[in-house]
Formats: C-alpha cells, sequence, structure tokens
C-alpha cells in the first residue's frame, strides 16, 4: 500500500504545482518527515522531476515509520487539493471560458482573474470558490 500512495504523491505533486499554498506545506513535512532518508538514501539526488519521490521509493523497505507517515499525509493533501481544483474547474469552466479567455494557465490565474470578475461569476462557481477556499 505505501508503494501506491508514493506514486499517488508523484503524480499529484505533478498536477498541483498551481495550488503552491498546498504544495509548499507537503513539501516541508516529506522533508521533516523523511529528514533521515534524505540525508542517507537520496543525498546525491537532484530535485525536480519526481527524482527525490522516486529515490524514497526505491529505499521503500528502508522508510522510517515517520517518513512512510510524511509520504502517506503528503498524497492525501495534494489528493484533496487535486479534488478541490477539479470541482472548481468542473464549477467554473463556463465562466473562465468567458470571463479570462485570454488568461495564462498555471500559478492561481484564472482563479484570481474568476475571483477579480466575483460579481459576473455563476452561482455554482461562487460555491465552489467558498467551499474550497480558493
Amino acid at each position: 500500500m505505501r508503494f501506491s500512495i508514493l506514486a499517488l504523491a508523484a503524480a499529484t505533486a505533478l498536477a498541483v504545482s498551481p495550488a503552491a499554498y498546498a504544495q509548499q506545506d507537503v513539501v516541508e513535512e516529506v522533508k521533516t518527515g523523511c529528514a533521515k532518508e534524505l540525508d542517507t538514501f537520496c543525498k546525491q539526488v537532484t530535485y525536480g522531476n519526481g527524482r527525490i519521490l522516486a529515490c524514497l521509493y526505491a529505499f521503500g523497505d528502508k522508510l522510517s515509520g515517520s517518513c512512510e507517515y510524511a509520504l502517506y499525509d503528503a498524497a492525501v493533501q495534494l489528493e484533496r487539493a487535486v479534488n478541490a481544483l477539479s470541482y472548481v474547474a468542473n464549477e467554473c469552466l463556463d465562466d473562465a471560458e468567458k470571463l479570462c479567455p485570454k488568461v495564462q494557465l498555471g500559478e492561481g490565474r484564472v482563479i484570481e482573474c474568476l475571483k477579480k470578475n466575483s460579481k459576473k461569476i455563476d452561482s455554482r462557481c461562487t460555491q465552489a470558490l467558498k467551499t474550497t477556499g480558493l
């Protein structure tokens, strides 16, 4: 089970990169929970493109309980962020296409555009933004 959680963490980390609000906390949690493993097994690994998660995966049978928990919790947090973004994307798609057609995707720019146009967006989109805290 821990390997599927690790794979989920890797996949969602890539998918959630616009949601930096969640990602930074997750990164810090894994750095703290897996400090020993990162220093012992992954010291020479260059950060980026999931290489650190791949390294931790390679040493999965040697991970401490705190590292396993940090990875599991990170996966849960990232999954929640992905679900929130998916919900907002579904509820706000029409408004985003209508009000923000030239806004470049990524780094929360579309969400900011929707917020700036809050008086013009559909009630479903308003509720999705409110519910998710975006």
